[in-house]
């Protein structure tokens, strides 16, 4: 399970360290895509075997799951981690992602969310904002 934040930087060859206690959490491995809010997500390997059999049992006939299954499994890229726990992040990620040098490495469960360190937080703004004002209906949520 993925909990918690760390603040990285992009080195100017696009490579990123992945937190050690998420590295550990990773175990054999894991696919960093495109992501929803403005951020990528790496998945671990197994997590990642199950959501693109998910993804692969959706209807070929339904519009919205061809077009999400294009948006996770076309910008695909396998983790490749070097000795120090770094992963070049492709080009057309970091553009995807808005990812500037200043990244935060955020834990949210099932995977890990990979954002530009101001979108970031904005966006948090934004949710506990919306929060503040009853906007947001957790009850719905049946937690």
């Amino acid at each position: 399970m993925f909990t918690g934040r760390y603040y990285h930087s992009i080195e100017a060859k696009g490579r990123l360290a992945i937190p050690k206690t998420f590295r550990e959490e990773l175990g054999s491995g894991g696919v960093i895509t495109w992501g929803l809010d403005g951020c990528l997500f790496l998945f671990p390997a197994s997590y990642w075997q199950k959501f693109s059999d998910q993804l692969a049992s959706l209807s070929l006939t339904n519009p919205s799951a061809r077009n999400l299954t294009r948006l996770l499994v076309q910008s695909a890229q396998d983790l490749d981690l070097d000795h120090q726990g770094r992963t070049l992040i492709p080009d057309y990620l970091r553009q995807q992602a808005n990812l500037k040098k200043q990244v935060v490495v955020a834990g949210s469960l099932t995977r890990i969310e990979i954002w530009d360190r101001e979108t970031y937080h904005q966006h948090l703004d934004l949710i506990a904002q919306k929060i503040n004002e009853g906007g947001e209906d957790f009850a719905s949520l049946d937690i």
